[in-house]
């Protein structure tokens, strides 16, 4: 299908959302996104973004931008938790030879995709807050001001409240998995290398790894806690319940902790899939149809693959109707096999005594006699390339 001078509506200025309308706005596509914020920023603070994902922005001639403005990654360390002791490296320069990994902070990769596309003519509309959306064919976008808009397409990368979800799916009922987070970045004075640290801990577990010039950490804590907190990355919580929560650790996790001045807090809630990610005229991407637990970091991985392939299934399609439906046969089945690894992975981080230290033999052993099978048991998620 010819994409010049088709008329389409991207709702949500995030990481979907901006890949989408640079890809499709570059095979001739009138694009315009409709942000709700003030400014094109993200809350939130480093995300890792691994081959598959890398694979994406390499396509769009993006690979140079983000390789200057993050960290390699060069391996994954897994840490006992009281005094940090190191129970198995995986050195990904020699089992992963050729793939590249990084971390990079999230408004960072916002700004790259944000500059690409707006130097490439996509109009980006800020303070829009979307109420109602309704397929059709000509689909309409209702906003919180009262005005319309719409156009051949409308895109929904809206995030996990997503108004066009909705619209396709009706409301769905997410459930409280049993675990919060937080997230905080705090300076490197432990002059931490390129490398991703887990602290692993009964019923809990601390990420941590350098960003941008490596003078700043990211820091993501999960903890099983039958409390429920609110759903979202944008609740303030004290730094003094974050360090309560994980007294017990030792080491450099400790004194990461310690160094917290600002953090923010969330409920992770399992959502389903979405059944239907499309309907006339409109589709869904990213957490809008999936969304997903942190525990593989696929988030915006997967929305960088979505927005992908959502764009060259319209191109190969007769019509519309048809490269959407082509759309969902590409990525649902995909999408649902990653989001159930994820909800799967977090347990082997929070083993409790007496099974966490055999776990940990265990794990010694494979890193010693067989690194490279452990590294590439996902390989089925890393090495995947949308754009091949």
């Amino acid at each position: 299908m010819e994409l010049k001078g088709l008329k389409i509506t991207v709702i949500g200025a995030g990481i979907g959302g901006l890949t989408a309308a640079l890809a499709l706005r570059r095979l001739g596509a009138s694009v315009t996104v409709l942000e709700q914020a003030e400014a094109i920023s993200e809350v939130g603070a480093g995300l890792q973004i691994t081959p598959n994902g890398v694979a994406v922005l390499r396509a769009l001639g993006l690979a140079d931008d983000l390789a200057w403005g993050s960290q390699r990654a060069r391996a994954v360390v897994l840490r006992g938790h009281r005094r940090g002791n190191e129970v198995l490296r995986l050195d990904l320069d020699e089992y992963a030879a050729g793939l590249n990994y990084y971390f990079v902070h999230r408004s960072d990769l916002i700004g790259i995709l944000a500059g690409a596309a707006r130097r490439d003519g996509v109009q980006v509309r800020l303070l829009q807050k979307v109420e109602k959306v309704e397929p059709g064919a000509q689909p309409v976008v209702h906003l919180s001001n009262g005005a319309q808009c719409g156009g051949d397409l409308v895109i929904g990368a809206d995030g996990l409240h997503s108004r066009t979800r909705a619209a396709l799916n009706g409301e769905d009922k997410p459930f409280f998995t049993g675990q919060v987070a937080w997230r905080a970045t705090v300076p490197n004075h432990l002059n931490l290398p390129p490398e991703a640290q887990v602290f692993m801990g009964p019923g809990r577990h601390l990420v941590a790894y350098p960003l941008r010039d490596g003078s700043l950490v990211n820091l993501v804590a999960v903890q099983e806690r039958r409390a429920w907190a609110e759903e979202g990355w944008h609740f303030k919580d004290d730094p003094a319940h974050l360090r309560a929560a994980f007294s017990s650790f030792g080491g450099s996790a400790a004194a990461l902790l310690e160094a917290v001045e600002d953090v923010l807090l969330w409920g992770l809630f399992r959502h389903p899939v979405a059944e239907r990610w499309h309907g006339e005229n409109t589709a869904v991407l990213g957490d809008a149809a999936h969304p997903t637990l942190p525990f593989m970091a696929q988030g915006a991985n997967l929305a960088l693959e979505d927005a992908w392939v959502l764009t060259w299934s319209l191109q190969e399609a007769a019509d519309i109707g048809s490269g959407l439906a082509l759309y969902q046969s590409r990525r649902r089945e995909r999408a649902g096999k990653v989001v159930d690894a994820a909800s799967r992975n977090a347990w082997k981080y929070h083993l409790r005594a007496p099974l966490s230290w055999p776990a940990h033999q265990v794990l010694k052993l494979g890193g010693r006699y067989a690194p490279g099978k452990m590294v590439s048991q996902f390989d089925w998620i890393y090495r995947h390339d949308v754009t091949a």
